[in-house]
């Protein structure tokens, strides 16, 4: 297992939420709908995802930078993201002279892709086995990705990370007590693995994931 990372914790904290109404809010239907992954997930009401997700110019530059710095990577390096949704972070990447890769299993999400990288994305799910031979990146990403699938899902597409990355970061939601126990609980739509730090770093060396990772919580 690797380094614990603070890469995206600063954009998460900017964002505002209110926990008791989004479980008060007939909850399983919108955790049905969250789970299509598509219009009303990423630009539908808040209530069932994101509540309109577009590109700001410069949001995750700060993030594509730290994943530059901390991996040491130079111009032209491989980077996969497994769950890349919008791809607005690999399209940072790209911008910063990287040699991008994505999937998603979201059409709508992909659709929405800056036309200069669309080309390098693809619909494909996390736990199937990946197109690409040992070590094929430099980095293979995951954001916010992997909590949504099911345990033994789970080491599926860790084991896939471990073997065509070169360095591996992936990011989960996670908790560190009760009260942020029950805020994620609240507050989360898609999300199957509902594990504390020490539950998820007991899977890393589990499943033999030797990245990095950074767990976000929900204060």
């Amino acid at each position: 297992m690797g380094q614990l990372l603070n890469l995206i914790t600063p954009l998460h904290k900017s964002t505002c939420r209110e926990y008791l109404p989004r479980m008060m809010d007939n909850k399983v239907e919108c955790m049905l709908k969250a789970k299509e992954y598509e219009f009303d997930y990423w630009d539908g009401h808040r209530r069932y995802g994101y509540g309109g997700y577009s590109y700001r110019p410069g949001y995750w530059t700060p993030m594509a930078y730290g994943l530059i710095d901390h991996y040491g990577l130079q111009k032209g390096a491989r980077i996969l993201d497994v769950g890349c949704g919008k791809a607005y972070l690999l399209y940072e990447l790209y911008l910063l002279g990287m040699d991008v890769c994505g999937f998603d299993i979201s059409r709508h999400g992909l659709a929405a892709a800056k036309e200069e990288i669309r080309d390098r994305l693809f619909v494909h799910r996390a736990e199937d086995c990946l197109p690409f031979e040992d070590n094929a990146f430099d980095l293979v990403i995951s954001v916010n990705t992997l909590h949504n699938l099911r345990i033994f899902d789970l080491k599926k597409a860790l084991v896939e990370m471990e073997r065509v990355g070169k360095n591996k970061y992936m990011c989960t939601e996670s908790y560190r007590n009760e009260q942020e126990q029950f805020n994620l609980q609240c507050w989360a739509l898609t999300c199957e693995s509902f594990f504390d730090k020490e539950e998820w770093e007991w899977v890393f060396k589990e499943f033999g994931y030797t990245g990095d990772y950074e767990l976000i919580y929900f204060e």
